[in-house]
Formats: structure tokens, C-alpha cells, sequence
């Protein structure tokens, strides 16, 4: 039979994996009686671990108390609560990064070698290359957070890139992290359509506004249309090829923000791209090094690739 202090470390990890537990289950687990499981459970308690009874039978869960008490990871989830904390020191979330970093040296005291040097090992490899986004205001993220979560409309002062402020009324739906920048995306009652909105340029106000019901996300999913938002539809100049490859094969050879993949089927799919001038664009379509066809452009784009293919033929023949 465990000892007391080892038994109770094992009812706790047993209690967060977030499932009702009989007392006969986790007596047979432990290796004890059901009388011994309700002393543990009562110490539990004394400790500051709001553990409940469920209803409708003779067992328990864990739930949330008014602190928060220790936890028990296992290897796994110690080594992502200590990479995230690393990255959340050097993100682009304002005023956690010193929170971070004690929260991390206060982890980083307990792991075990063995997990530590794995840890050290990744941030060691790991470069990061070029600088964050803007800095965001976490209580500004938790707010929106809570709106999305809450269905309840939100209006906030918006500082326009052109300059300018507004302010807009908009029914919240998702939060994204894309690139460097944080985004909300939502539906804009006042203009009665889908705006995406940069965190770091808007100011919540309050009380949040009335609660609506959800609608489906734009483009099938949030991802998809911002990678739209940020790519094709964002340029002076826009085009739709054809790729002879299916979608599945060339998705690693889009990078965010370049331009958004269409499956049509097996063989092909749309290349939604956009830039500055048609010879940007014959760039960003032949690196992605796939047979293709012109689907739709400015008229300049045709000359353009034209050009281009000119220009190689041109360079094979002097070799």
C-alpha cells in the first residue's frame, strides 16, 4: 500500500485528469478502502483542493477553488507549460514577459534534469528571426476573449492605418495569431459584413452589447478568410491561376500571407494571389514551381509572364 503523502499525490493526479471518479474506482486504483478514499479526499480539501462530490453517485471531481492550489504535470505537459512560458517572455503580449519568466524560473527550480536539459536543448536550436508585432494589452485579448466566448457584441474605438478614429459595433467571433500581429475577426453591424480588425489599434469600451447568435465564419473558417484578408484581396494587383497540382501537394509551398490555395480536385486547385505589380506577381506564382494556368488578372500579368518566359528561354539558348 502507498504511504499517505505518496497516496495523495496520486488520488490529486488521478482527480486532474478531469473525469467523475467513483470512490469504489479510485479505491481500486489506490489499492484502499472506499473509507480511506474519503479521508484522503477531506485532506485534499484541507490543502485548498476544491474537490466535489458528484451527484447521483457515491463519487468525486475536481473543480475550481477561490486560489489556485499546486498541480501535477507529467513529463510531457511540464516540457509545453516551460516552451510556451519561454515564448510567452519574448512574445507580443504586453506586460506578461516578467510574469513569464518568474513563472518559468519557478517551474524550471522543480523539473528534473532530465526534462530541463530538454528544455534548455529546444530554446538553445531555436532562433527567432525578425521582430514581434506590435505589443498587445493581455487585459485588451481577454476582453475580446471573453465577448467571442460570451456571444455578446463589443464596440471599441478603432485607430484607422489612413488615421482617424472610429467607432465601430461589431458581434465578435474569433481571435487569431497571424504572423505578427494579433486580429479579431467580425461581423461589422453597422456595414453589415465581415471586417477583420488589428488588436494593438483598437480600445474596448464598455458594457459589452446585447448577445446575438453566432454566424458561420466567413470563407467556411476564420483562417481562410484572414489568409485572404492579408494576401490577395489587400493588393493593387490580383490574379487566380490555376495550379496542376493538387492542393495537398503545393500547401508547402505557400507561406502566410502570399496567397490562398483552393482545392478543385485531385489535379488542381486555385492559387488566389496578389501584389504590387504584375512582374511581382509572375514571381510569386512560378515559385511555387508548379505547371499552371492563367485564370483571370490584369491585363498586364499575360505580358508580364510572357516576358519572363522570353527572358529564360533566352538564358537556355546562351549556354
Amino acid at each position: 500500500m502507498l504511504e499517505t503523502s505518496a497516496r495523495l499525490l496520486r488520488l490529486l493526479s488521478l482527480l486532474q485528469t478531469h473525469r467523475d471518479w467513483s470512490g469504489g474506482e479510485l479505491a481500486e486504483r489506490l489499492g484502499v478502502t472506499s473509507r480511506t478514499i474519503r479521508r484522503d479526499v477531506e485532506r485534499l480539501r484541507e490543502l485548498g483542493y476544491p474537490v466535489h462530490a458528484t451527484q447521483g453517485s457515491a463519487g468525486y471531481r475536481l473543480g475550481a477553488g477561490a486560489a489556485l492550489p499546486p498541480l501535477l504535470l507529467d513529463d510531457e505537459e511540464a516540457v509545453a507549460v516551460a516552451v510556451g512560458l519561454r515564448s510567452a517572455a519574448g512574445g507580443s503580449v504586453a506586460g506578461i514577459e516578467e510574469t513569464s519568466l518568474r513563472a518559468l524560473t519557478k517551474l524550471e527550480q522543480v523539473l528534473p534534469s532530465r526534462l530541463r536539459h530538454r528544455v534548455n536543448t529546444l530554446h538553445t536550436a531555436t532562433v527567432r528571426v525578425g521582430a514581434t508585432g506590435p505589443a498587445v494589452s493581455p487585459d485588451t485579448l481577454m476582453t475580446i476573449a471573453d465577448a467571442c466566448r460570451r456571444h455578446e457584441g463589443l464596440r471599441f474605438d478603432y485607430a484607422s492605418p489612413r488615421g482617424g478614429v472610429t467607432t465601430r459595433s461589431v458581434e465578435p467571433h474569433s481571435l487569431v495569431s497571424f504572423g505578427r500581429h494579433w486580429y479579431l475577426v467580425a461581423w461589422d453591424t453597422d456595414r453589415d459584413d465581415w471586417r477583420t480588425f488589428r488588436v494593438d489599434r483598437l480600445t474596448p469600451r464598455t458594457p459589452y452589447g446585447p448577445r446575438f447568435a453566432p454566424r458561420q465564419p466567413p470563407d467556411g473558417d476564420v483562417a481562410t478568410y484572414l489568409s485572404h484578408q492579408l494576401s490577395s484581396r489587400t493588393w493593387p494587383c490580383q490574379a487566380t491561376v490555376t495550379l496542376h497540382e493538387s492542393a495537398e501537394a503545393v500547401a508547402d509551398r505557400i507561406w502566410p500571407g502570399m496567397g490562398v490555395v483552393e482545392a478543385v480536385d485531385e489535379h488542381n486547385c486555385l492559387f488566389h494571389v496578389g501584389a504590387d505589380t504584375p512582374s511581382a506577381l509572375v514571381w510569386m506564382i512560378t515559385s511555387v514551381d508548379a505547371d499552371f494556368t492563367l485564370v483571370s488578372g490584369p491585363p498586364e500579368l499575360a505580358e508580364a509572364l510572357r516576358v519572363q518566359a522570353a527572358r529564360c528561354l533566352r538564358a537556355v539558348r546562351a549556354t
